[in-house]
């Protein structure tokens, strides 16, 4: 059972996100966000990136349409949100796809510190350098235990590591949770795992440092989100659950979110 609400503190705030995002997803995390209660801002204009995250309570770096410009901005601003003292949260998108992407995110974990890491099993076990086989941004397959995966890119990387799948796995490299919410349609959506960051983002920007209790309800909130919008739904209509999970994002409270939990802590 949750015992926090950082939800309700989220749209009486209504923290500033940054988000360095792809072109694919911008436009959806955006409208995610809003709907959340939180407000974005989409750039990666290199010429505004040391003053962002002055005025934002979180930065977002998401890869999964990278360009060199876009690594000098992701740098920078991440610099920045370090010395700040806000939240930033990497999502590692298709990390083992490509040499470029590898050698990106190499770079990103030496250079900022991040409060989160938030992927799939597949990016994540790439991270944790664990077999896995993957296709392109997709999850592929393979057998690691993702409780050791979390854990260890949480000790290596001194953040908390959020593995989205049928089953959450969130560890702060002590602690540990299984969130058992969510939906099967969820893969079938372009950026639903890139919405969650930005949802991992917007609660770490009220969580005052308490990023285990806030990444765990994010992820919960985010999934039984998702779990109502498919409530009635074929698994054929992508479209229809695409809309709903907004809506469902925009409706949902937390008297919804402690009732509907399904939580296993270690």
């Amino acid at each position: 059972m949750l015992k926090t609400d950082y939800l309700s503190q989220l749209r009486q705030r209504n923290p500033l996100i940054h988000n360095i995002t792809n072109i694919v997803v911008a436009n959806y995390v955006a409208n995610g966000l809003l709907a959340l209660g939180a407000s974005p801002i989409m750039s990666s204009a290199v010429e505004e990136m040391d003053e962002l995250p002055a005025i934002c309570q979180a930065l977002v770096i998401n890869i999964g349409t990278l360009t060199a410009e876009q690594v000098k901005a992701m740098l920078i601003a991440g610099k920045a949100a370090n010395r700040h003292g806000i939240p930033v949260v990497l999502d590692p998108v298709g990390v083992g796809a490509t040499c470029f992407r590898q050698q990106t995110v190499a770079q990103l974990l030496q250079e900022i510190q991040f409060s989160a890491i938030r992927g799939n099993a597949g990016e994540m076990a790439y991270l944790a350098n664990v077999n896995w086989q993957t296709k392109g941004v997709d999850v592929g397959q393979g057998d690691a235990d993702l409780d050791h995966v979390a854990k260890k890119i949480a000790q290596q990387y001194r953040c908390t590591a959020v593995i989205s799948g049928a089953i959450d796995v969130i560890s702060d490299g002590k602690q540990l949770a299984h969130i058992q919410n969510g939906t099967p349609l969820f893969p079938h959506i372009t950026g639903s795992g890139c919405l969650l960051s930005a949802v991992c983002g917007a609660f770490l920007a009220v969580a005052q440092q308490h990023d285990f209790p806030a990444l765990v309800e994010a992820a919960t909130a985010y999934a039984i989100a998702g779990e109502l919008a498919a409530k009635n739904l074929q698994p054929q209509q992508v479209g229809q659950f695409y809309t709903a999970l907004l809506d469902k994002l925009a409706t949902l409270d937390s008297t919804q979110v402690q009732q509907l939990a399904r939580i296993d802590d270690d």
